[in-house]
């Protein structure tokens, strides 16, 4: 066990003793606990505490509950308790991000039948983990106050020494979720949400991407305007960075349908139009400042309004899926939360067309039912080395691997 002084956050409350413990988990893996103490999850992806609906079993068997079109098949890769978000590694293990617990685990192997080989544990005692990246020969950690890294090892496996802070930011307030990626520039990407639902940011970096070097030196606010980014992901041929973000709640007069949630592509220095704006640059009530929003940028493509839509991923590596597929994207509606009739809880597939989006359809449903209540709720989607997609589910607790 080794100490380090006490550190502090911004407002001068003490972060405890900077502690890495290295100890065995249940699998015998090593298990490396994070300096940092773990926090409650908030409730709902606002920060407001989601409705209680019924639920049926929380892990019903998959035959007949999901749907995906003709040819495809979903089926259970691992059971990992609130998965979240999800990066794989050199080695081809796939790391899942477990913010309600503190904990990273990693997936390693697969079996015949399509399933991860062993689940384990390796990162523990985080503070709300939620995006993963791999760079530089590190795993990078998106906490919900910091990023940390870790060096791997020539395996692709955590080296087992300690963590380090590489990037410090605000996390009072709501909405707790960062999510980090790093770019074809080698910068490092980390989306940072609101404090509130409607508001003027005291602090300039919330409601933002900000970007980083790799080491965390030389921040920056990359975009602004974006209530709640979450899904980060970079075109593959034309290298700029798209997001996923939550729009506001409580737009009179009809908050259900409005305003819609949206996907943006980020331009450097680019007003996205929260809190003043929302969708085509449509002036919010509180502030009525129709020459504000003339100047901000509105999204390539909304979505229903409360879809919630967070990982993104683009299928040009999905070499299981019809070629048609393999210039588009897969996105996860993780569902609302305040809807009279509950919508989202999905995933689709977003179409391109000279690199930009048109549409969207369904890729994936049956996590809700025609009354509105869930047994699961899809979180993050990824694809894999071998050309098939995982997709998280951090309500039922399951990642599903989709094949063709």
């Amino acid at each position: 066990m080794v100490a380090t002084p006490a550190r502090r956050r911004r407002d001068g409350s003490p972060l405890g003793l900077l502690v890495a413990v290295v100890a065995l988990g249940v699998s015998g893996a090593a298990v490396i606990a994070s300096p940092r103490v773990a926090r409650a999850l908030p409730q709902g992806e606002s920060g407001a505490a989601a409705p209680a609906l019924p639920m049926p079993n929380p892990t019903p068997a998959l035959d007949g509950k999901l749907r995906v079109p003709a040819g495809f098949t979903v089926k259970e890769f691992a059971k990992v308790s609130g998965a979240r978000f999800m990066a794989q590694g050199p080695d081809g293990s796939v790391y899942v991000s477990q913010p309600g617990l503190g904990h990273v685990t990693r997936l390693s192997g697969m079996t015949a039948d399509g399933r991860a080989l062993k689940v384990e544990k390796v990162l523990e005692n985080l503070s709300l983990p939620h995006g993963l990246a791999f760079h530089g020969g590190y795993l990078y950690i998106a906490n919900t106050e910091e990023v940390m890294r870790v060096p791997i090892d020539a395996s692709g496996a955590i080296s087992g020494k300690p963590l380090a802070t590489a990037a410090s930011y605000d996390a009072a307030g709501g909405h707790f979720t960062r999510t980090v990626v790093f770019g074809p520039d080698q910068a490092m990407y980390v989306s940072i949400g609101s404090t509130c639902n409607v508001c003027v940011e005291r602090d300039s970096t919330r409601a933002t991407v900000m970007r980083f070097d790799a080491d965390g030196q030389h921040g920056e606010v990359f975009a602004r305007g974006l209530r709640n980014a979450v899904g980060l992901a970079f075109h593959p041929v034309s290298g700029v960075l798209w997001v996923t973000q939550h729009e506001r709640d409580n737009l009179a007069p009809s908050h259900e349908d409005t305003p819609p949630d949206e996907l943006n592509i980020l331009q450097r220095g680019g007003d996205y139009g929260w809190p003043y704006c929302w969708g085509q640059r449509v002036p919010s009530p509180e502030f009525n400042d129709r020459a504000r929003c003339a100047k901000t940028i509105p999204p390539v493509l909304s979505f229903q309004a409360h879809s919630a839509p967070l990982g993104i991923t683009f299928l040009d590596r999905a070499t299981m899926f019809p070629a048609a597929y393999q210039g588009d994207a897969l996105v996860a509606f993780h569902g609302s939360w305040n809807r009279r009739v509950p919508t989202g809880d999905k995933v689709v597939r977003v179409k391109l067309e000279n690199g930009r989006p048109v549409s969207y359809e369904d890729f994936i449903t049956g996590w809700q039912n025609a009354q509105g209540q869930r047994w699961g709720r899809p979180v993050d989607v990824l694809v894999l080395a071998d050309g098939s997609v995982l997709v998280s589910d951090d309500d039922a607790g399951l990642i599903y691997r989709v094949t063709r």
